[in-house]
């Protein structure tokens, strides 16, 4: 089966036969690439399967999972086909690499954390996401089917002086996951449109410890 979209793959050194790994999907931001975070979730390796994952739409020298009508407005359409492209690749990689089904992560920057906070809401096989400085779109809340895995976790972090995205709209992740009933971790940092030292640090412990849950 060929893959649905183009990805950089790095798994565990000693892959033991008939054993399930944990996985992580990694979503970049709008304008990379696959390659682009692969450094924040360096050795994870040693416990998941890590998927970066690139966009399917040329944006400027890198790519896009979706594009943009306005401040904070996908355009629907776009956006409804890279949830689908994203979903169908969750489902080629647990089918062709031997992946733990309850033990499922979605990771991502940006536009890869609106893609993975959606995701996360959508699909009942997601255990865990990270989403680093995004939003959950307004026709997602009001139009799209939530159906999160009762056992999701979730870890949000944005910069409180983020440029591009507003820090409200973080604290509004967080409201809006709380108010589903599902444990959310927040976390702020005196950053802007990026991801600082410390709030890698703090995600990564956050996996680590879910994960053995």
């Amino acid at each position: 089966m060929e893959a649905p979209m183009i990805y950089e793959l790095r798994s565990p050194k000693h892959i033991v036969p008939g054993k399930k790994y944990p996985a992580l999907f990694v979503m970049h931001g709008m304008g990379t690439n696959e390659y682009d975070m692969l450094s924040l979730v360096d050795g994870l390796e040693d416990i998941f399967y890590i998927f970066s994952i690139r966009g399917h739409l040329n944006q400027g020298q890198g790519y896009a999972f979706f594009t943009i009508q306005g401040y904070g407005k996908p355009h629907r359409k776009v956006f409804d086909e890279g949830i689908n492209k994203l979903t169908h690749f969750i489902e080629f990689a647990s089918q062709n690499y031997s992946l733990d089904p309850s033990r499922l992560y979605l990771m991502g920057f940006s536009q890869g954390a609106i893609v993975s906070m959606t995701l996360g809401l959508t699909l009942p096989a997601i255990k865990g996401v990270v989403a680093l400085s995004g939003y959950i779109p307004v026709f997602v809340k009001e139009e799209y089917k939530i159906n999160p895995n009762k056992n999701l976790a979730v870890f949000i972090s944005h910069g409180e002086y983020d440029q591009a995205l507003p820090y409200e709209w973080g604290r509004e992740n967080n409201e809006y996951f709380t108010g589903l009933g599902l444990p959310v971790t927040f976390k702020s940092y005196p950053e802007g449109h990026t991801v600082s030292e410390k709030n890698v640090l703090d995600f990564r412990e956050w996996l680590l410890n879910d994960v053995q849950r």
